[in-house]
């Protein structure tokens, strides 16, 4: 279904003397919605997370309306195939096509899938692209439709975008002294730094060096890896989101235990 809306809505005047800033098209950009609000008494801002573009956040005017054919298109978890122009930081969509291919999520795994949106919008900077990311977030939530074990297909993602994101590095190169990380001894992951080996007056959380090892090759099997990393995860994602709250996951926790 493909849907055409208003056109761009008019950027601020150039400032005298300069250029005018150039229009900005994209088109056929594979994305999903993340977050939508209401925008003025028809209208939504719609946050996407797109292949090449990465989040952008987007008008789509008219969508609030009673006859509005955007009120099916742009639903949480559902491939589209999207359009949008204009030079302001917040675009105007021009067109949203549903794509299909994904199972839709339901029970524990539509829970899953809004902690991973909450954890995309707050943790991606606009127009910042991870492809890579991307089909990691695909992966998720096919994963999560066919009833994969939540805790393992989170702990895999809230990896993934933290190394995407480049705010975590390889889990098994020790950030004192060189070296890998040794299955029998124990280590802390120091946010800014790396893995090193524990300390008695660590307060931090503790895991051992087959969790991390575990961890880094994608392997969550051994029990022991996804209790320790289901801490260490929490741990670092509290860091990076500078005391942040993520109001999904406490519903998960609440009751999911995870």
């Amino acid at each position: 279904m493909s849907v055409q809306v208003a056109d761009a809505v008019p950027g601020k005047s150039a400032v005298r003397g300069r250029a005018p800033e150039r229009e900005h098209r994209v088109t056929d950009q594979p994305g999903f919605v993340l977050h939508s609000y209401p925008y003025k008494e028809t209208s939504l801002i719609v946050d996407v997370f797109s292949r090449d573009h990465g989040r952008v956040p987007l008008i789509a005017k008219g969508a609030k309306r009673p006859h509005s054919k955007l009120r099916g298109a742009l639903q949480t978890f559902q491939p589209l195939q999207l359009a949008w122009s204009g030079k302001s930081e917040v675009r105007t969509l021009v067109s949203a096509e549903w794509v299909g291919g994904l199972r839709p999520l339901e029970r524990s795994g539509l829970l899953c899938g809004f902690y991973l949106n909450e954890l995309l919008v707050k943790l991606l900077a606009r127009d910042d692209p991870h492809p890579v990311l991307f089909d990691q977030y695909i992966s998720a939530l096919n994963q999560l439709a066919h009833d994969e074990p939540p805790t393992i297909v989170l702990r895999k993602f809230e990896l993934a975008l933290l190394k995407e994101t480049g705010v975590a590095g390889s889990l098994v190169e020790c950030s004192q002294g060189g070296g890998q990380v040794e299955t029998d001894r124990y280590y802390v992951f120091e946010p800014e730094r790396g893995p090193r080996e524990a300390l008695a007056s660590d307060n931090i959380p503790v895991v051992a060096g087959q969790t991390l090892i575990d961890m880094e090759a994608g392997n969550y099997a051994d029990p022991v890896t996804q209790q320790q990393s289901k801490l260490l995860m929490r741990y670092l994602l509290a860091y990076h989101l500078g005391g942040m709250p993520l109001n999904t996951r406490q519903i998960l926790i609440d009751l999911l235990q995870l």
